[in-house]
């Protein structure tokens, strides 16, 4: 039987994550953003892969790529099977080695398609006792190894990443579509039509999501799920359960409850 979900984490490397999913199937994401710097590999099978407001198809043996805050959802198609690990590292820990955020959002290169695969299985090998070298090796090469026609910017503007800061400063306050307006210098009717263009969000889902990433940092952290669903902006527990399992496709409970040292498995769905 093919396992659906793992969660990897170890105390000694707490700037680091990994997901293996063995039946995309059955993890299935509505658009959202990551803290971290996302970097995965489809293993088996393809799936469609959304990024800002671009949607295209993905195989085995490419490489995704998230940028901190970049919207994004990687899906089935039309039932088809497919497999896939992802790795999650804070910015702080990369920053600190200068690390530069790549511009690409996949790439089809081998050669960093069979580097990432290295990297899981040491982190996942639960005798290797070199992992954060292992880690600052893979970064150190990762800008070499980016294909420069995988490249992917969307054009920016000023104006709409200032809302989009603005929301992901006050995440955690009430606010209202008002606010982000003033804050931003944009009209309510231009503020909905272009910020869905531009994040693929509108600005009230980017703000549903914000206060998800806040909760998943909380609830890593081993925070009760009741007392971080309201300091996150969430009517209750139920409310942060839905938005929860819509977003990152595990529940609050089984995301908390991932071991680091035993590769707990997340059965969410069955």
């Amino acid at each position: 039987m093919i396992e659906v979900s793992r969660f990897w984490r170890d105390p000694a490397l707490p700037f680091v994550e990994a997901r293996r999913v063995g039946d995309g199937r059955q993890v299935c994401y509505a658009a959202h953003s990551h803290e971290s710097f996302s970097i995965g590999v489809i293993t088996r099978g393809r799936s469609t892969y959304q990024t800002g407001n671009t949607r295209y198809e993905v195989a085995a043996g490419t490489t995704v790529l998230m940028n901190p805050g970049a919207v994004h959802a990687c899906n089935p198609i039309q039932g088809e099977p497919w497999s896939y690990l992802m790795l999650f590292v804070d910015m702080p820990w990369l920053q600190a080695r200068g690390f530069m955020l790549p511009a690409a959002t996949s790439s089809t290169s081998p050669d960093l398609y069979g580097r990432l695969l290295a990297l899981f299985a040491g982190l996942f090998e639960p005798q290797s006792d070199d992992r954060e070298a292992q880690l600052e090796a893979f970064f150190e090469v990762l800008p070499y190894c980016l294909d420069a026609t995988a490249a992917r910017r969307p054009m920016q503007h000023p104006r709409l990443e200032m809302a989009a800061a603005f929301i992901r400063a006050h995440r955690l306050d009430p606010l209202t579509l008002e606010d982000i307006c003033v804050a931003a210098g944009l009209s309510r009717g231009y503020l909905i039509r272009a910020f869905g263009k531009r994040f693929g969000l509108s600005p009230h889902a980017y703000l549903l999501d914000q206060r998800v990433q806040h909760a998943r940092a909380q609830l890593r952290a081993g925070r009760p799920i009741a007392e971080v669903a309201l300091e996150a902006g969430f009517a209750d527990q139920a409310h942060l359960q839905r938005a929860f399992k819509r977003h990152l496709a595990t529940t609050p409970g089984h995301y908390r409850e991932a071991s680091a040292s035993h590769h707990q498995i997340d059965r969410t769905g069955h």
